[in-house]
This record gives structure tokens, C-alpha cells and sequence, in this order.
């Protein structure tokens, strides 16, 4: 954290302005980053999400604070590219963090307005009332509550995203059972099975990504060990 003037506590947010100011040379200054679009920085984004979950994971908290300053470049370089443009699409880094704050007061208004809540519940029911109201309102008509579901994520992470989001919008559980009933679309045993799997997980309290990525691990150890023991 960068420090204040004499005497006076540190300012939050003031090495961000720094990161900006650098980032706005680079793209003056350096061939590589000034060449770069939002399509080539792609995956170097996805990369930096999946460093920072590594970094998470390793309980160390030196690698979680460098990886998420990875990943926050690429949030502030995407910034930048949308500003360089001049056709009137573009857009500032000001312009999203204005953006991610009214929409956090927006949806938050046991917080920032009068509404009383009893608990982190009912804060999960208000946020996805308050989301259906504003595609309402953006579309004219209500959408499903699927449609902003990004299926280009781990199918795993897909699979409990899509069970939240439809059991948030009053979904029945059973439609989570793909073995059973009609589907418009054919699955394979093996595909309802995992997707079974995911439901049990969460109704565990546990995230099937995190779980199976914990196995990995474990796996890995073995691997190794039987490496280590077989090169004897």
C-alpha cells in the first residue's frame, strides 16, 4: 500500500492510479502491449484466472497477492484497449469501476437503501430478484435466468453454476436428474451420472471443481511418489 503524507494513514487505491499511468505508457511506448487487442490478451486472461486459483490453493498468501496482481493487468490492459478506440464504442477503466459500484449499491440495498434482511439467504434471493428485474427491464421481457451462463468455463464449474442459477429462479431439484424423464437433448448414462454427481456435491456444501481439482492433487502425489519408488 502506497503511504500518505507524514503523519497520515495510507490511501487506499493509490497505487491502482500508478498501475493506470503505467499501462497507459506501455500502450505509447512498447511495441508488444501497444499491438495488442481484446481478442490477443484473451488467454492470458483465462491463464491468470487459473494462476490465481493455483495461488489460492497453495495457502500461500505472497503467490495469491502477485498472481492477483496478474490478474488485475489484464482487467486494467482490457480497460485500456476499449479507452484507444475511436469509433464510440470505447470505454475507460473509470467506466468500470463506476459501473461495478453502482451495481453492487444497486444490489445491495439492505447495505446502501432500507431493506432489512435476516441473513446471507435472503441477501442470495434479493440479489437474483433484483438481476431479473434488470434483464426485464433491458429486454422488455424476462429472460431465462440461464442466459448470462458462460458455457465456455470447466464443464464442471458449468454444471453447479447452471444448478444455482435454475434453483435460485424456483427450478424444481428434480430437473437436475437427467436419467430420468425426457430430455430435448439425448445424455449418456455416464453424462448423467456426473451431472448427478455435481447436485450431490453442492447439496454437500462442497464445489465439485474444488473437490475434483483436490483429487488431482492427490493423484499427482501418488504419481510422483511411485516415480520416486520405482526409479529405486
Amino acid at each position: 500500500m502506497t503511504a500518505g503524507p507524514p503523519g497520515q494513514p495510507a490511501v487506499p487505491g493509490t497505487a491502482l492510479l500508478r498501475l493506470v499511468e503505467v499501462m497507459a505508457t506501455l500502450r505509447i511506448s512498447c511495441p508488444w502491449d501497444r499491438k495488442q487487442t481484446h481478442e490477443s490478451l484473451a488467454p492470458y486472461l483465462l491463464e491468470e484466472c487459473y494462476e490465481v486459483l493455483d495461488a489460492l490453493e497453495s495457502g500461500e498468501p505472497a503467490a495469491l497477492r502477485d498472481e492477483l496482481g496478474d490478474l488485475l493487468l489484464q482487467v486494467v490492459f482490457q480497460a485500456r484497449i476499449a479507452a484507444d478506440r475511436a469509433d464510440g464504442t470505447g470505454f475507460t477503466i473509470d467506466d468500470v469501476a463506476e459501473g461495478i459500484v453502482a451495481k453492487l449499491v444497486r444490489r445491495h440495498p439492505h447495505v446502501f437503501g432500507d431493506v432489512t434482511v435476516s441473513g446471507a439467504d435472503e441477501v442470495i434471493s434479493n440479489w437474483d430478484t433484483i438481476k431479473a428485474a434488470e434483464r426485464a427491464a433491458a429486454g422488455g421481457e424476462p429472460g431465462s435466468a440461464l442466459d448470462s451462463v458462460p458455457f465456455g468455463q470447466p464443464a464442471l464449474t458449468l454444471a453447479a453454476q447452471l444448478q444455482r442459477r435454475a434453483e435460485g429462479a424456483g427450478a424444481p431439484a428434480g430437473l437436475a436428474d437427467l436419467a430420468a424423464g425426457p430430455a430435448e437433448q439425448p445424455v449418456s448414462e455416464l453424462g448423467a451420472e456426473l451431472f448427478a454427481l455435481v447436485a450431490r456435491s453442492r447439496a454437500a456444501g462442497l464445489d465439485p471443481e474444488l473437490e475434483l481439482r483436490a483429487a488431482a492433487r492427490a493423484y499427482r502425489g501418488r504419481v510422483r511418489a511411485w516415480e520416486r519408488t520405482s526409479r529405486g
